[in-house]
């Protein structure tokens, strides 16, 4: 499936109850040819209205970092980053994401990272990392570590609205992003 296609599956997908109450599917963002590949959990309210991932407090902090470290959502080519949920559409009320739920989008989510061939994969939060790295393992004891998805490398993350909640925490999540950067700089990343 090549993009406009997976696209189009996205936005007609009715494989769960979360189809029913969506105002927009959240696909994705970002540049196509990038070599960061972001993964968060799930749309939120904001998300939902407007189409896209990261919007509102949490996306102003996750651009923040990216451009901390030289990246952006706008960015063309391999300095920017794609930026995508696990889930497509956002659970009511914001609840956690169900793991059927989880299992309809995986497929979306994996063709996704095989379109954009990213050198590294950010996961952030909770449900992200749990889904992306098959384990239900918390962040603490999975972070400063290089994991594996397709191949490629993951990196482990707090999700940016619990830094917004948790500040004390920020630190180790740039402690993450360096450990990204060192890890998309070194040679053989596949």
């Amino acid at each position: 499936m090549d993009w406009p296609a997976l696209r189009e599956a996205v936005a007609n997908c009715q494989a769960c109850g979360l189809c029913e109450k969506r105002k927009n599917t959240v696909f994705g963002t970002g540049s196509v040819q990038a070599d960061w590949f972001i993964v968060g959990e799930a749309p939120g309210e904001n998300e939902d209205l407007q189409g896209e991932p990261f919007v509102g407090a949490a996306g102003q902090l996750l651009d923040n970092m990216l451009r901390a470290v030289g990246r952006s959502r706008s960015g063309e080519g391999t300095q920017g980053v794609f930026i995508s949920n696990v889930l497509k559409c956002r659970p009511p009320a914001n609840r956690n994401p169900q793991p059927a739920e989880v299992a309809q989008c995986a497929p979306y989510l994996a063709r996704q990272v095989a379109l954009v061939q990213p050198k590294l994969i950010i996961a952030m939060g909770r449900f992200a990392v749990q889904s992306v790295l098959q384990t239900n393992e918390p962040i603490g004891k999975l972070r400063g570590q290089v994991h594996r998805y397709q191949g490629v490398p993951v990196i482990v993350t707090y999700h940016p609205a619990y830094l917004l909640r948790t500040p004390s925490d920020k630190a180790k999540a740039w402690a993450d992003l360096c450990l990204a950067m060192e890890t998309a700089n070194t040679p053989l990343r596949r």
